[in-house]
């Protein structure tokens, strides 16, 4: 392997690169994000899609404007936007496959994150009616690939919005984050007490599969760049929550 890459499975025992890898990601879909505000909140208010559907689209244009390097490797998953692409720093360049998935909410959900197990790398550890419960995902945590190990990043754009009427819908808010590579699990979730989630909505009775939710406030007591707010008014400065 061409030594100027950093050998992803060789992070479990870096885990300061990791998280500084990670950290760089949702910079730039932050970013992204950022820049895109204006036309988000108008595609909000006059596109007749369903919510979800806006969502997805405004990620997939933001991202697209705001560009980015390409590896040519097909990713497979479920999330609606996968990009491998390569990491580069002064002092190390890696590959990722990078997946970043978007959720729309009215505004009462606008502090968690519905996800799937296919949706995480990292063993989901929670307290369910009291009942531990421990429940591995589904991604991997590096992807071989034709042209190399690709670190599994993935990220997650919440749309928070209001329903003023049926044709009239305002966005509210948009929050990013960035859930932790399965590496990263002794630190981010350890314990069924100790952790990042709350109990996901899903119905046994109706046979749907097993769901978590991510809350922005238990991942951002770990580590405060893991959820950032993006401010919406257009005259408004972007403030790096550090």
């Amino acid at each position: 392997m061409n030594s100027m890459f950093l050998d992803p499975e060789e992070l479990d025992r870096d885990l300061d690169t990791l998280e500084k890898i990670e950290k760089s990601t949702i910079r730039l879909v932050t970013q992204a994000i950022y820049d895109f505000r204006s036309e988000a909140c108008e595609i909000f208010s006059m596109e007749p899609d369903k919510p979800q559907t806006i969502g997805e689209d405004i990620t997939r244009e933001a991202l697209d404007a705001i560009g980015m390097s390409r590896i040519p490797v097909r990713l497979f998953g479920q999330m609606d936007y996968k990009r491998a692409r390569y990491v580069f720093n002064a002092n190390y360049a890696i590959r990722q496959a990078l997946f970043i998935d978007s959720k729309s909410e009215k505004v009462g959900g606008q502090s968690t994150a519905t996800i799937q197990t296919s949706q995480t790398s990292m063993i989901i550890r929670q307290l369910k009616s009291g009942k531990p419960v421990e429940v591995k995902g589904e991604l991997p945590a590096i992807i071989e690939a034709s042209k190399g190990k690709c670190l599994v990043t993935t990220i997650f754009v919440k749309y928070t919005y209001e329903e003023i009427s049926k044709h009239d819908i305002k966005l509210y808010k948009i929050t990013v984050a960035c859930l932790p590579n399965v590496m990263l699990q002794s630190y981010y979730n350890p314990s069924t007490e100790d952790g990042i989630w709350m109990v996901g909505r899903q119905s046994h009775q109706r046979g749907e599969a097993f769901r978590v939710r991510i809350s922005f406030s238990k991942l951002k007591k770990k580590r405060k760049w893991r959820v950032q707010e993006v401010i919406l008014h257009p005259e408004e400065d972007f403030q790096w929550d550090e």
